[in-house]
């Protein structure tokens, strides 16, 4: 099994190969593609420092959700699609994908086998649950959780505004 170490290295590649694609690619959707192996890399930086649940946060949030709306706003602008980017490019880089997603799915079982048995009762860790991040969410947090929900509503009615193309009928 890979050390810690050696995991974090090449999770740490994927994010910075990830965040240079993003940058270079011409086509729109191909760079939220390199987007969301950035963000795979980063989860899985997560997970070698010991947080799980923001390595799920991160997967789930981000490279879920997020990316739907940036891909919906690239296709809803109907941006100019240029073609450069060779099939077996595109294959190398879904295999490269499935690796580090096969990573970031074993990493975890790795991690919780080596925890479990290096536990000690006088060294608890702190409750880091999902119950107790949502508990803090919706009390403590509930404002800022609330204002950046409202921020991404306002940048989908923004992108759908100017997406739209005007009827016939209609004057400019």
């Amino acid at each position: 099994m890979l050390s810690e170490r050696t995991a974090f290295l090449v999770f740490s590649a994927i994010a910075l190969i990830g965040a240079a694609n993003v940058v270079t690619r011409k086509n729109p959707v191909h760079a939220a593609l390199w987007l969301v192996g950035s963000f795979l890399g980063v989860a899985g930086l997560f997970l070698t420092l010991g947080a799980g649940l923001l390595g799920a946060i991160q997967v789930m949030v981000y490279a879920g959700a997020i990316m739907v709306l940036f891909l919906f706003v690239i296709l809803l602008l109907n941006l100019d699609v240029t073609e450069g980017d060779g099939l077996s490019f595109a294959r190398g880089a879904s295999f490269l994908a499935a690796i580090a997603t096969l990573a970031l799915v074993a990493l975890p079982f790795a991690q919780s086998r080596e925890l479990r048995a290096a536990a000690t009762p006088d060294h608890a860790a702190p409750d880091a649950s999902a119950g107790n991040v949502a508990d803090l969410l919706f009390t403590r947090y509930a404002l800022p959780f609330e204002v950046v929900s409202l921020l991404l509503l306002i940048a989908m009615v923004g992108a759908i505004h100017l997406a739209r193309r005007p009827r016939r009928d209609e004057s400019v």
